[in-house]
């Protein structure tokens, strides 16, 4: 998996298709990702000390597969593809459609 938090995605498939984003957590084991603002559900939770109870929405994770990256330069969806740096001599990633580096 390819992402890392703090990218700015859009999601290509499911119910919040076209939704942008930035990622919050990623789950490099399950593949999957958690984006802010997608996949809204309600929670059920207790009061404890520092917050009350009730329904809470919060952001449930994604297939890593349903979101793509977004080209810092042309601002559309496109691949990453990774690249040595010829300064430091260590794996960048950058975007296909661009060639630009993330990060």
């Amino acid at each position: 998996m390819n992402f890392k938090v703090g990218d700015e995605v859009v999601v290509i498939a499911g119910s919040d298709k076209g939704k942008k984003g930035k990622i919050i957590k990623t789950y490099k084991n399950e593949g999957k990702v958690v984006v802010e603002g997608v996949r809204m559900v309600k929670k059920h939770q207790k009061p404890n000390g520092q917050t009350e109870g009730g329904i809470i929405e919060v952001e449930a994770a994604i297939d890593a597969s349903n979101v793509m990256i977004i080209d810092p330069k042309t601002k559309k969806r496109t691949r990453i593809g990774h690249t040595t740096d010829e300064k430091t001599g260590k794996k960048v990633r950058i975007t296909k459609k661009s060639n630009e580096k993330i990060d």
